[in-house]
Parts: structure tokens; sequence; C-alpha cells
């Protein structure tokens, strides 16, 4: 039952009878009535006077008569100007509640054959260093908007691109050799991409070393850095790699096989899985591959230099770099290849890249130089461009090491909603692994509903002990309404009451009818969310329904109501909101515990 569809349907049909017109869709425009005025839904009287040739109070009352007279589902109304604010019947909304509660998934689209194959690359981390707070955002993003996608209908891949080639591998690489004696994770206790990390941060620090003595030397800032022989032997290690030189293929294997490691126990402790991993050094081939192509065709030309370039002026854009001098590829190279392999293997409609607002340039020139080569999905390429996260004090740079690593994050979530659980007695009476379950829920459903609840577009700064606070549009505030409503249920089959499966004839409140309502409109958000890729939009739906259903909580009894009719109300309402809270929070990848 969309009462939208309904509505207008029924107004439509009102406005035949009354005017011998029936109007357009879009002339029909139906409104939440706003909590200051009496009603349910406000029909916008203004786009129908051209029908009505009459004055918009006028218009709205013969309207709301006819409606009154005609369709039983309405009540009364009322009109405030050109507003007709429309009520609608106790036996309507008993009838809504009825079906939402006789749907399986409500909210979510079955897969079916009208379903698109859509794709969508998320994580894409490099192996010369492990998750920070940055990728948190861009993995807690790309896996909530796949599972939006999928409550939609829709068949989704998961994918994640691991950039383990390239110049900043090679600097990890070369800073182990040099000052690493043969440390490795099981000799260190640290986990692999912590160390590989370490090095990467020890190579900054010794490149600047060596700029600084070489322009004590009279040499310019910019000559230094090119000339620093730590750089160049990171420029030629990456040269020797992209020749399979057999000991440099070595160590990068051995060394991105401790990160990979890391990796997946981040992942693991995120709750994150893909469909599909590919690796840059297996598809960086495939793009050479194509500009050779596009070189052939006269796409791409080459400089004096040897580099091959794709000329975008004329369409507003710049030079692109396809190739350096030396032969070696740029990230451009590979992304040319990878789409093109993607789209040939799963048949894609669509394909996502969930990647910060700063390569938003990248993605433009990606669409156009796939368009040039012929590729005519290449208007099926998106990139859902989400804004940056940092921390109260400021930014964070993973070259200097001053970035906030995911997994200390994760601890420090986890600790802090044991504190603050036990300070509020939310675990007493728990199991040690009761407990442990629990802060772990809790810990990791404050971190994601605090990243996922901000528009993806906005920057965000992360505030640990704000995100963690019971009451306010935080995850355990939402965690804990759900427990709440599942002990209620419990207390109910304890005493033998039994929740009914529908409801008749029975008074509905201004309350109840208020969370019939929000409830309603849960499979419009999924939708809308889908479709602008926006988890943040079914966050914040649930906790102003959250919110609505805890202000009931307090004003009305449930159990302890004596009329049967309207206690077996309450609890079905009880439960559905129970429900809808954790399909919102599924889609969030939050888990949502029955005690707490």
């Amino acid at each position: 039952m969309n009462i939208d569809i309904i509505l207008s349907d029924a107004i439509k049909q009102c406005i035949n009878q009354v005017y011998g017109v029936t109007p357009a869709d879009d002339q029909v425009q139906i409104t939440k009535t706003k909590r200051e005025f009496q009603g349910d839904f406000t029909l916008v009287v203004f786009p129908l006077l051209r029908i009505s040739k009459k004055k918009p109070e006028d218009t709205a009352n013969e309207i709301g008569e006819q409606l009154s007279k005609n369709q039983s589902i309405i009540e009364s109304f009322n009109v405030i100007k050109g507003f007709l604010n429309l009520s609608l019947s106790q036996s309507f909304w008993a009838d809504m509640l009825n079906a939402i509660a006789q749907a399986t998934d409500f909210g979510f689209v079955p897969k079916n054959s009208s379903g698109k194959a859509k794709m969508v690359e998320f994580s894409s981390p490099n192996t010369n260093k492990p998750l920070h707070l940055g990728h948190i955002r861009n993995n807690l993003l790309g896996y909530s908007v796949s599972r939006v996608l999928e409550a939609n209908g829709h068949k989704v891949i998961k994918v994640n691109l691991v950039n383990d080639r390239g110049i900043h591998i090679c600097k990890s690489m070369i800073a182990w050799q040099r000052f690493g004696n043969g440390e490795t994770p099981e000799s260190s206790g640290k986990k692999g991409d912590h160390l590989v990390g370490d090095y990467y941060v020890i190579f900054d620090r010794e490149y600047k070393k060596q700029i600084e003595e070489l322009k004590a030397k009279g040499i310019s800032e910019d000559d230094a850095k090119t000339q620093a022989p730590l750089m160049l032997e990171a420029q030629e290690m990456l040269r020797k790699w992209e020749a399979k030189d057999h000991e440099v293929y070595q160590l990068w294997s051995t060394m991105n096989g401790w990160v990979y490691d890391g990796f997946d126990i981040t992942y693991k402790a995120l709750g994150i899985e893909f469909d599909k991993i590919y690796h840059e050094s297996e598809t960086y081939l495939l793009g050479k591959k194509i500009v050779a192509e596009g070189l052939n065709k006269g796409v791409f030309h080459k400089k004096d230099n040897g580099s091959v370039w794709c000329d975008l002026q004329a369409d507003g854009l710049d030079e692109k770099l396809l190739l350096r001098a030396d032969g070696t590829s740029v990230y451009m190279t590979q992304d040319l290849g990878t789409a093109v392999q993607r789209f040939s293997e799963y048949h894609l409609d669509d394909h996502i890249y969930v990647v910060g607002n700063e390569q938003e340039y990248h993605f433009q020139v990606l669409r156009m130089i796939l368009s040039k080569l012929a590729y005519n999905w290449s208007n099926h390429l998106f990139h859902l461009s989400y804004g940056m996260v940092q921390l109260p004090e400021g930014k964070m740079k993973s070259r200097e090491g001053t970035v906030v690593d995911a997994d200390d994050l994760v601890d420090e979530m986890k600790a802090t909603a044991r504190e603050m659980s036990q300070e509020l007695g939310k675990l007493d009476e728990l199991t040690e692994q009761e407990a442990n379950d629990i802060v772990s829920m809790v810990g990791l459903g404050a971190l994601k509903y605090f990243i996922l609840k901000v528009d993806p577009k906005k920057n965000m700064t992360f505030n640990p002990k704000d995100s963690i606070d019971f009451n306010g549009n935080t995850g355990p505030f939402i965690q804990y309404t759900h427990a709440r409503i599942q002990s209620v249920l419990r207390k109910a089959a304890d005493a033998d009451i039994e929740i009914p499966t529908t409801i008749g004839k029975v008074d509905i409140s201004d309350k109840e009818r208020e969370i019939i309502k929000m409830l309603h409109m849960f499979p419009g958000v999924v939708q809308q969310a889908g479709e602008q890729l926006s988890p943040a939009l079914v966050a914040n739906y649930a906790y102003e329904l959250v919110k609505e259903y805890n202000q009931f909580y307090h004003d009305f009894t449930i159990l302890k109501e004596t009329n049967e009719n309207v206690r077996g109300l309450r609890l079905l309402l009880s439960r559905e909101v129970g429900n809808t809270i954790r399909q919102s929070m599924w889609l969030l990848g939050i888990d949502v515990p029955s005690r707490m």
C-alpha cells in the first residue's frame, strides 16, 4: 500500500468529477502535513487553479468536500490558504499497519530480472601502509551503498582494487632493504601492514634528510627532490619491477603478503567482505595494451621523449599522461584496463567508484578517454565522490605517520563502548561473552553510524567520544531502542500475551498514527538512498523513527494496557518498528542487540 499513489489516484478521480478534467501527474503535489497543522497529508492546490479557474481556498474546499463524500479513506480536511490538509481514517491506518506487518522484508525490493548489474569498487588501499580513518569512511560507505543497491533489487558485485605496484610501494621496499635488518611481522610482533607502513614513514624521513643535505650544497629544492639517492633508487626499483627482475619481484611478493594478511584482519574487524579482489599489478598490462591500441588509432600521441598522452583540451580538460617516457604506467593506465576488463567480465549496467573528492578530475578524464576509444558504456561509470574525514585536531598525513590507524580506532571504540556501557549499567546481569558481544556491537555501531549519517559529499570531523552516546543521533541510541523493543516483546511472550498478526477496528492515537506514517516511508527512503547513493538518508530516517518511538514509549503503556485491542496494536507497532530498525541498520552494516 503506497499512500502517495492511493491519494494521487483518489485526488485525480475527484478533480475529474468536480471539474471534468483529469490533472497531469506533476499537477498533483502531495506532501506530508507540517506538524503545526492538523492533517496527515497536504495537497498543494496552486498547480490546479488552471483547471478550476477559481481562488485557491475555493478550489481546496471543493476538492476536500468531494473527497470526503466519495473517499472512505478521508476522515476530515481543512484548508489553509492554498493548501488542502487531509486526515486519513482510522481504518486506513489500521490497514496500512497490517500490510506492513504481513510484508516479507518490508522496504526491500526482491531481486528480479529487472534489477541491474552494478559493480561497486571501494577500499582500494595501497600496500605501503595500513588502513586508516580515511579508509574506514571509504569502506563503510562502499559496503553500505552496496547493501542499499541490493535492497533496491539490483545484482551488486563488491570489488576491491589493491594498489600493489608503483613508486610508493618501492619506497617501503627500499627502506626495508636499507634499514630493516631482516625484520618480519613474526620477529617484530607487528601486523604486516603496520610493519610495511613503518618503513614508508622511514623512507620519507630519510629522503627529507637527503634533500636538506643536497640543498646545503647549493642545489635547488626541486632538483634536490629528483636527485636524492633514495628517490633515484626507488625509481630504478620500479623499472626493475616492471621488467620482472627476480630479486625485486620476490621482495615485492613477500612484503605485499605481509600487508594482505594485515588487511584481512582489519576488514574482518570492520565486517567488510568483497566478491572479488583485483590487483593493479595484474591489470596495468591490459591498460598498457589499450594505450597502445589508442596510439595506433590516433586517439593518443607520443611525445619526443617517448611518453604517451591524450589531448583533451578541445573537451575543456588538459593533456593526460598515459605512459611515462621510461614506459612505466600511471594510475590512469590501469584504470582503463580494469574498466574494460570488468564490463567484459560481468556485462555491467553501471560501475560505481567510491573514491575521495580529490579524484573528481581523474574520473572525468577516465570517462572521456574511454568515450574517445568508442566504449559506449563509458557514460555508465559513476564516481561516488565523498568528502574528507578528519579528527578535531586536524588533518592526517600518512607520510609523517600522523594518521589514525584503523585497527587502533576500532580497539579504542570498543574500549570506550565498554567504559560507557559499564557506567550506565548496560552490561549488568550479562555473561562475559554477552558483554563482549555487546561492547563490540556498540563500539562498531557507533563508529559506522557516526560516519554514515553524514552526507557522503560533505567533509566531516570524527569525534570518537561524541559517537558513543546513548542519547541523540548516534548508533548506540538506535541500538538501545532496538534492545528495548525486544525486551517488551520478550515480556509479552513470558506473560503469554500474543502479538496479533493483524489488527481490526481500534482507536489509533495521533502518536501511533505518526509512527505508522513513518514506517510507511521506509521503502521510499531505501529507494531514494539507492538513487542518490547516500546511506545518510537511511541513517537519519532510522534516528527519526527511533526518536518518535521513544516518545510513544514514554507517553503510552504497552503491556499494562487493559484494552486488549489497543495492547495488540501497540505490540504489533513495536514489533514492526524493531524490524524496521534492524533493516535500516543492516543497510548500514550495523548489528543490533536483542539485549542491552
